[in-house]
């Protein structure tokens, strides 16, 4: 045991995805118990006008924001230097695959995390989903379609003067998004809204913390990442096929902890019971949302959780395009097909 405690703390990385690890349990425990889901909130809101689990959200989008920017002010975290920090975005490209993505997500009634969730309770539709998420995102990424996205960033790109707002515009956005989710009291009248809100959000900067302080190695440091799910997802499926040659990362034990951990609650709670398709049409969503979801969330660079929470909480404007493209996809998608 102590032969243990001292590798961690001479392998860095090692002790991070440990961390990472328990992150996940933590993220899909969350999840199952508090139905936490952006898609769901969207729904709920038009269908019932009940803007409880939208609330969660924007409370959640809050902490993540406010954490995340007290790491950078304790210069603890460069958040410039996160995949979303770019000084010459595809911001076509961003606002279609959030888009995509959206409708998608409305498309497969999931979005990658929730359908992690789903899964580890049963839910087999989200087998279908999540198979079909990772093959859009893997060639996108580096399949088949990687030349033309490659290509279609180039021809779009546009020179920004700055890749994320100065740290003072968070404090409005803090006091606006908490405005919106504190508005008429609602949501402090549901205790598992509110803490399903407050702690997902704080799970964002600690993921920051994991991965740029906890895995800083001079010599081999960790990509600079938090909670997503769209590449992850696809890395996950690769490494299931190619262990024995590859390392688990960050998003591949992140992965696996989300569905232990729902997996783990489900079961304690006797909410794990096993469901399949009913309709053809069902299988057509799956399959076609899954695909949706794997093209934009590659394009948009993340997810309802990578840049609605992640990518948000960095400021980075690249965030602001996508996150417009995943509610308006998702929008048109609950119109057509869920009303």
């Amino acid at each position: 045991m102590i032969d243990l405690y001292y590798d961690l703390l001479d392998n860095p990385q090692r002790l991070a995805l440990w961390g990472t690890a328990l992150l996940g349990l933590l993220l899909g425990g969350l999840i199952q118990w508090s139905r936490f889901c952006l898609l769901r909130g969207l729904v709920e809101q038009k269908q019932q006008g009940n803007s409880l689990k939208l609330k969660a959200f924007l409370l959640a989008m809050a902490v993540a924001l406010a954490g995340s920017q007290l790491l950078v002010y304790l210069d603890w975290v460069n958040l410039g230097q996160s995949l979303y920090a770019q000084s010459a975005p595809s911001l076509p490209l961003l606002l279609l695959g959030g888009l995509m993505f959206g409708y998608g997500m409305s498309r497969a009634n999931a979005c990658g995390a929730r359908s992690l969730v789903l899964l580890a309770s049963g839910n087999l539709r989200s087998l279908l989903t999540l198979f079909c998420l990772a093959l859009g995102a893997g060639i996108t990424l580096s399949g088949v379609l990687a030349p033309v996205r490659v290509e279609l960033e180039n021809l779009t790109r546009l020179n920004l003067p700055f890749s994320v707002l100065p740290q003072v515009f968070s404090l409005p956005l803090l006091a606006l998004l908490l405005f919106a989710a504190f508005y008429k009291g609602q949501l402090l009248q549901s205790p598992k809204n509110l803490l399903g809100g407050l702690l997902i959000g704080l799970l964002v900067p600690i993921g920051w913390w994991l991965t740029g302080v906890v895995g800083a190695d001079d010599f081999n440091p960790m990509r600079l990442a938090s909670l997503t799910f769209i590449a992850p997802i696809a890395e996950s499926q690769q490494y299931l096929m190619l262990s024995t040659g590859t390392r688990a990362s960050f998003g591949v034990v992140l992965v696996a902890g989300v569905l232990l951990g729902a997996a783990s609650r489900a079961v304690l709670s006797g909410e794990f019971h096993w469901q399949s398709f009913e309709s053809s049409k069902q299988l057509q969503s799956s399959i076609i949302g899954g695909l949706l979801m794997g093209v934009g969330g590659v394009l948009a660079l993340g997810c309802s959780f990578g840049q609605a929470l992640t990518g948000f909480s960095t400021l980075a404007l690249a965030s602001f395009p996508a996150l417009f493209g995943i509610l308006a996809g998702a929008g048109l998608g609950i119109r057509r097909h869920q009303s």
